[in-house]
């Protein structure tokens, strides 16, 4: 049943918010999994070109994560807190170790489409205009759209 799945990325004009939406040929719990198996999620996040090692991984309420992205003997760590793990919904911090001042409320939400689809839905929240328009000018669009299409070929090869 595969479409071609389009991403939206959108600045709030009136917060500093970033907000991204797609539909994923896959459910809900699928699309969780994918959010919370350390495993899984080292296997699609960020752009083609990095590859990502999982350092520290509790996904539940209270739990941390840390992880590493690297290409060309670079590497970007990033970090959060989960404060809300559950199968609709994720709330946790996020933090690029770059900018340790910058840290982001991040939201999830995973909402069945029916038929096997589902949209995911996340915002962002970060302290300043600045600093969010300085995630968008990082390259940020390009690892999520490139993350996601990672996803897409997961749910289609039975990855997930």
């Amino acid at each position: 049943m595969s479409t071609v799945a389009e991403t939206t990325i959108e600045a709030d004009p009136k917060v500093p918010v970033i907000r991204i939406s797609r539909d994923f040929d896959g459910t809900p719990e699928q699309l969780f999994r994918a959010h919370t198996d350390p495993a899984l999620y080292a296997q699609w996040v960020g752009p083609d070109a990095m590859e990502t090692r999982i350092l520290e991984w509790d996904a539940r309420a209270g739990g941390g994560w840390r992880y590493v992205a690297g290409r060309d003997g670079e590497e970007y760590g990033f970090r959060g807190c989960f404060h809300e793990v559950r199968p609709d919904r994720i709330v946790q911090t996020f933090t690029f170790e770059g900018q340790p001042d910058d840290v982001a409320l991040e939201t999830l939400w995973f909402e069945d489409l029916g038929n096997g689809r589902c949209r995911l839905r996340v915002q962002s929240l970060v302290d300043s205009f600045e600093g969010r328009d300085a995630w968008l000018a990082s390259g940020m669009e390009t690892g999520v759209n490139e993350g996601y299409a990672k996803l897409d070929r997961m749910l289609v090869d039975g990855t997930l």
